[in-house]
């Protein structure tokens, strides 16, 4: 079947021609069919820009928060599932706080604590040449007693004094050791003592105290 399109497109073309003052309804089929058709692509585009880009953007949120939410149930549905545990570990570990908690001395029995450590070494035989307790540094949750001791005495002797300090029920370091032998023949040990304790409830409401103000000065 021959078409002749240069035919065609004249045909199309003259039904275009002399539209100005008739009906639209009136008009060729060509011409309303571009019409409805330039209609159409009108009517959605100002339906995309004025109605369906927001619905299209609510249904992004919408989305997103469902995946959120599916997140959070299937988070919390794992930590149900294993909340026994979860629970029988929190106890392990306030046990495990608790210990550490009774080899803190508290204020009152540092005095003791310090009386202690002097026996430990005269006990092994030791001569203490200095044993003078430094300034208490206080940390977060927790003060911190250096003192400086000096002891002499047999290689043993001092040897033993070192692991009576390491088993004591309270907490003691030696730090910074230094042997040295006398003239007569004797060790001498230098170190720092380092014991530690527990704040109490007016020292701990003062770091409070001082934590809150720093916070406040860094926002500023």
């Amino acid at each position: 079947m021959n078409i002749d399109l240069k035919q065609l497109g004249a045909d199309i073309a003259s039904q275009f021609e002399g539209l100005q003052g008739r009906h639209p309804g009136l008009w060729p089929l060509a011409p309303r069919l571009l019409c409805a058709a330039g209609v159409m692509a009108g009517v959605l585009v100002a339906g995309y820009f004025l109605y369906w880009s927001g619905q299209f953007e609510e249904q992004e949120v919408l989305a997103a928060q469902e995946q959120t939410l599916r997140n959070d149930y299937r988070s919390k549905m794992a930590q149900a599932i294993n909340l026994d545990a979860l629970e029988a570990q929190q106890q392990q570990v306030n046990r495990y706080v608790e210990r550490l908690e009774k080899q803190l001395p508290s204020k009152a029995e540092m005095a003791a604590l310090l009386s202690d450590i002097n026996q430990a070494g005269l006990g092994r035989g030791l001569q203490f040449e200095l044993f003078k307790p430094g300034q208490v540094a206080v940390k977060d949750y927790y003060a911190e007693l250096p003192i400086d001791i000096k002891v002499s005495g047999s290689y043993h002797a001092i040897g033993e004094f070192a692991a009576d300090m390491a088993k004591m029920p309270r907490i003691v370091t030696l730090n910074n050791l230094s042997l040295s032998t006398a003239k007569d023949g004797t060790l001498a040990l230098d170190a720092v003592a380092k014991t530690f304790r527990y704040l109490d409830q007016e020292e701990l409401d003062q770091q409070a105290a001082q934590r809150k103000k720093k916070k406040k000065g860094a926002k500023k």
